[in-house]
């Protein structure tokens, strides 16, 4: 019987998330992402949970009543961003990944039940919010499937021209 369990990122996880993120940017936008850039965003997030915060999943197995080792399966990270609005925080969660051999095994459902717990025990968190790539169908149905809507918004950008860890493409 497999179970998910959920745990902050540490400083020991770093290497593994950002293999993970220069793979979901690949896999995801076809994007190349630097992945030393990718590396230090990473360690400074974890290290400043004013800026993010990591969330680890762990699948847990067990076989005649004894347990195998909890390997990492699955990331998210949240940021935050204040609303006048509503007097309080969304929260955003963004950096999904789960690894290939563990999709549609309830993997990003425990993460999102981790973050959404957290959420509503919290007085100062106006909601939860993500953004997905237009055409990543499977991805938003996933998100509708946990009760999430469309917001109805499009998102602009305008990227400052620094170390943005993209590699040589430019976005």
């Amino acid at each position: 019987m497999s179970q998910i369990l959920v745990r902050p990122a540490e400083a020991s996880d770093v290497d593994l998330l950002a293999r993970w993120a220069v793979a979901m940017a690949e896999e995801t936008e076809g994007r190349a992402l630097a992945e030393e850039t990718v590396r230090r965003g990473i360690a400074l997030g974890i290290a400043d949970p004013a800026r993010a915060r990591y969330f680890v999943a762990l699948s847990s197995d067990a076989y005649g009543g004894a347990e195998v080792v909890r390997i990492p399966v699955g990331t998210l990270m949240l940021t935050r961003e204040w609303s006048d609005w509503r007097c309080g925080d969304w929260w955003w969660i963004q950096s999904v990944y789960v690894a290939p051999d563990h999709r549609r095994r309830g993997v990003f459902r425990a993460l999102y039940a981790h973050v959404e717990d957290a959420a509503r025990a919290d007085p100062q968190v106006c909601g939860l919010r993500l953004y997905v790539e237009k055409h990543n169908a499977a991805a938003q149905a996933t998100y509708a499937s946990l009760g999430m809507g469309d917001a109805g918004y499009a998102m602009y950008e305008v990227e400052m021209k620094r170390d943005s860890g993209l590699g040589n493409r430019d976005r």
